[in-house]
């Protein structure tokens, strides 16, 4: 009597999931190496961010492969002084100083990501964005990957799998729109420079000057209701700094400088997209015109999305992890949600995403966040 050999078992794919988020602003640290607050430090959660690493390859993800994708803006570069200057004349050299001060400064964030990478199965991925910008800079990235002890896998702009578009989202911006073609400087320069978009110049040689007097300045929305409250309530001080935008603006149209390249055409096109506030939305909605789009995500605006298409079609912005304050009566204070988009696959192959709010461990009692 013969008896039928049973075939051997196909071993069972590993399950896999990908968590993205975006937006965090590390700098420096909370405190200064000789004591005192770092006022233009923004980002307060390096503990709950641990633990948002350590839960997501443990427990219940111990036998999955997750892919940890840091869609721009994770470090805040343009925030961060060289020793002692904020500068635009960004070189290589520059950089991995101000990154090395970073890693200083949130020493655990980076011991957490690199225990996450050497679990079998897990992968970073990074996508610069504009406040990260010199994270296209070989030396940068070869840092960051020593500092994680993982090979980190780098996006310029754009990560695109499974129908899933991802990218921090600056790119549709004007003020912060890198030029793709030219992400360096090095014409009539001792060495290269990073090619800042207009909003990053801006930000450093204008913005940061107004923000050691009022850190929360750009950190308010929506900003229209901030510029009437502080035309009453800040008259000379709105007065000043309109006076010193328009000179500013004056001078970087018509003053050549080699170390930045904006013509009076696009600073048009930049005055006029301001005046619109874009919304990321409508980029989104383009893209995913595209057959082979389903999901598109987000970061850059600071304010959690969602958006549901017809045919099923998605756009997620995964919002930031840094303060923000509503002057709206509906949120009206002071708001932080850690939010992030946690992308599952279903038994088809087909990724879903889903737009959540990391909460962190139960714990009695912590710091508060005060600058």
């Amino acid at each position: 009597m013969s008896t039928a050999v049973e075939a051997p078992s196909q071993p069972k794919a590993p399950k896999k999931i990908k968590v993205v988020i975006s937006d965090l602003h590390l700098g420096k640290g909370r405190l200064h190496p000789g004591g005192g607050v770092n006022s233009l430090e923004e980002f307060y959660f390096g503990e709950k961010l641990v633990e948002f690493i350590h839960y997501y390859s443990s427990g219940a993800f111990s036998d999955y492969e997750v892919e940890l994708i840091i869609n721009g803006d994770f470090l805040n570069f343009l925030q961060v002084d060289y020793r002692g200057h904020f500068l635009t004349v960004l070189t290589e050299g520059v950089c991995l100083e101000i990154l090395k001060s970073i890693l200083d400064g949130h020493r655990n964030v980076f011991t957490a990501l690199g225990n996450f990478a050497r679990k079998k199965g897990n992968m970073i991925t990074y996508i610069v964005g504009n406040h990260d910008q010199p994270m296209l800079w070989p030396a940068c990235r070869e840092c960051l990957n020593q500092a994680c002890d993982t090979n980190i896998r780098y996006k310029n702009l754009v990560y695109f799998f499974d129908g899933v578009h991802i990218e921090h989202g600056h790119m549709h911006e004007a003020a912060n729109r890198f030029d793709p073609r030219r992400f360096f400087l090095k014409k009539d320069l001792a060495e290269p420079i990073l090619n800042l978009p207009f909003g990053s110049h801006f930000f450093v040689e204008l913005v940061l000057k107004i923000k050691h007097k009022y850190p929360f300045v750009d950190k308010i929305r929506p900003f229209n209701r901030m510029i009437r409250w502080a035309i009453f309530n800040e008259t000379w001080m709105t007065f000043k700094t309109f006076l010193t935008l328009v000179l500013y603006l004056a001078k970087t149209v018509f003053v050549k400088d080699p170390r930045r390249q904006i013509t009076f055409q696009r600073m048009a096109k930049i005055l006029f997209e301001s005046a619109i506030f874009p919304d990321l939305g409508e980029s989104a909605a383009r893209i995913l015109l595209d057959d082979r789009v389903h999901t598109v995500i987000f970061g850059h605006s600071h304010v959690y999305q969602y958006r549901r298409y017809k045919e099923g079609k998605e756009y997620f912005n995964t919002g930031t992890w840094t303060e923000i304050t509503s002057l709206d009566v509906v949120s009206l204070g002071k708001i932080t949600k850690l939010t992030y988009v946690y992308i599952d696959y279903s038994p088809e192959g087909r990724p879903y995403g889903r737009l959540k709010e990391w909460r962190g461990y139960h714990r009695i009692e912590e710091d508060v966040a005060v600058s």
